[in-house]
């Protein structure tokens, strides 16, 4: 049994390699590595630098796989609004080719990174899988035609696979491996603390118990497992759900991160506190109790001890 990691090079994607070759699951990576880095690949584990729309090359890598984690992709949702030809170019056309490929080589089980960007800013209290998509990036739309994508393949085809809507993504599952994003709460924070700088709340009007926005944040490590629940599942012959919520079902406040932070640091700090962002939610917090019926999905990890794993990957602090 082996699986090709598509995006495997990044931060979610290296650990997602991890967690197979620790359930005994051999791996193939294809990056392009526009964003993920080389170093975060394993040593031994084949790697194929190359984009998903060289058809070609994602045949060869296709060759003796059982199955594809499709992470690849364009992700930044704000920088979308301004790159809308390259997101959907990234995420829509290049997933087109994976499918393409999948299906002249007769690799037919697919587990596809999906996000909560589907949802935009939704008006339920609590987000499951019924609540109605309504993305408001062109990042969150072409994640949404990558699900429509999978649908109307497998309706075509013997395609099997899901689709794992992935809420805030933190912390470190191996040292070697942290989240580099220029956009993110978790590295934002790590950044400027590292720097001796203070960091910023974006809002502090929301209507929350502290003021500030509430989001659902998993540990990277976690949501690497469900991965390889799914993949296990498919290769088996289970027939999973289209999708997934991967949110722990609770809600943790920017204030109460900035919080941890200190805790977590013994850096002492009084966050700046400037005006809230236009768009930004004050409140999205998902069920994922279907996920822990059919993937045996917790987060197990506290806020401090996302945060630690976090502050202690973080380059200026090993």
């Amino acid at each position: 049994m082996t699986w090709l990691v598509s995006g495997g090079a990044g931060y979610i994607g290296a650990h997602v390699v991890r967690a197979f070759l620790a359930d005994g699951i051999d791996v193939v990576v294809v990056d392009d590595l526009s964003s993920g880095k080389a170093e975060f690949v394993p040593d031994g584990v084949p790697f194929v630098q190359a984009n998903l729309l060289d058809g070609d090359a994602v045949r060869g890598a296709l060759a003796g796989v059982s199955g594809v984690v499709h992470l690849a992709g364009y992700k930044y949702a704000g920088v979308s609004v301004e790159r809308p030809l390259h997101t959907y170019t990234q995420n829509v056309s290049a997933m087109v080719s994976l499918l393409e490929a999948m299906d002249a080589v007769g690799v037919r089980n697919l587990v596809f990174s999906s996000s909560a960007g589907v949802y935009g800013t939704p008006t339920d209290e609590v987000v499951t899988e019924e609540t109605a998509p309504a993305p408001e990036s062109p990042y969150g739309e072409t994640k949404l035609i990558g699900e429509w994508l999978l649908r109307d393949q497998a309706a075509a085809t013997e395609l099997h696979h899901t689709s794992l809507r992935y809420f805030n993504v933190v912390g470190s599952g191996d040292p070697e491996v942290y989240d580099a994003s220029p956009y993110n709460l978790f590295p934002i924070v790590c950044n400027l603390l590292s720097q001796g700088k203070t960091p910023q709340i974006y809002g502090t009007d929301h209507p929350t118990p502290d003021g500030t926005s509430v989001k659902d944040y998993v540990h990277v490590a976690d949501l690497a497992r469900a991965h390889v629940a799914a993949a296990r599942a498919l290769d088996g012959g289970t027939k999973l759900a289209p999708v997934y919520n991967l949110g722990s079902g609770t809600g943790t406040s920017v204030r109460q991160i900035m919080d941890a932070a200190r805790r977590v640091t013994g850096i002492d700090f009084t966050p700046g506190e400037t005006p809230r962002r236009p768009g930004d939610p004050s409140r999205v917090v998902a069920n994922g109790d279907l996920a822990t019926r059919d993937l045996g999905w917790q987060n197990t990890h506290t806020v401090d001890e996302m945060f630690a794993s976090a502050w202690a990957a973080w380059p200026a602090n090993r």
